[in-house]
């Protein structure tokens, strides 16, 4: 086996499969409370029987919720103490996922990557900024439910509307995100997101940018 170089710790392994996980659940269950799963009679296949109960599917949404926001509250405070912004998007991410991409297609060489290709980073800018917005209106939705909670009208059409279209957004950066994939070259990142570790040659040649600065801490210290 080859050598491996660690790209990912518990924390962000953490993070990553906890929100995985409870979108996953908020959109099984959030297209429950449509209803479609009767309406198509998807309830009627064997052991989905209850994703046609309301008061079932409310419950495990707002569980899912609470998990959603615990994960992404830790995630922010975590890489924030630590000063850790390698995820965040920079200036010029656009042109190089372009680049990158039209390489992968071309079978050219690419030009030299970060921790995080530049597509990586615009795709969790985006995932990100919408799971955002379905927590905040999330928030509302489920406090115009309690007793004593009058809101205006508007607010509460507004609420719906960013709600719904977030979270049809962040199923097509889902769908996105895992096309990726169906380049070859994007596969070896596989691995990292299980064991948090990748081929080091792997990260030699197309994460160049931070195989150097690794090593040159290493060399640092």
């Amino acid at each position: 086996m080859g050598k491996k170089i660690k790209r990912h710790g518990f924390p962000v392994l953490f993070v990553h499969w906890t929100v995985a996980l409870s979108t996953f659940l908020l959109i099984v269950t959030g297209f429950g409370q449509m209803p479609m799963y009767k309406r198509y009679k998807i309830a009627d296949l064997p052991g989905l029987g209850w994703t046609a109960d309301y008061s079932i599917t409310l419950v495990i949404h707002y569980l899912a919720a609470a998990v959603l926001m615990l994960a992404v509250a830790y995630h922010i405070v975590y890489h924030v103490l630590r000063r850790e912004y390698d995820i965040m998007p920079r200036r010029g991410d656009v042109k190089a996922s372009y680049e990158i991409i039209k390489a992968m297609l071309l079978k050219k060489p690419e030009p030299p990557s970060d921790k995080y290709l530049a597509e990586q980073r615009l795709a969790y800018a985006f995932i990100g900024g919408n799971l955002l917005v379905i927590i905040i209106t999330g928030i509302v939705k489920m406090l115009k439910n309690l007793p004593r909670v009058d809101m205006p009208a508007a607010l509460i059409v507004w609420t719906n509307n960013f709600h719904t279209l977030a979270s049809i957004l962040l199923v097509a950066g889902i769908v996105g995100h895992l096309a990726a994939f169906l380049f070859k070259e994007n596969r070896a990142l596989l691995p990292g997101m299980f064991t948090g570790k990748i081929d080091l040659n792997y990260a030699k040649h197309r994460h160049s940018i931070w195989f150097k600065k690794v090593f040159k801490d290493k060399e640092d210290m």
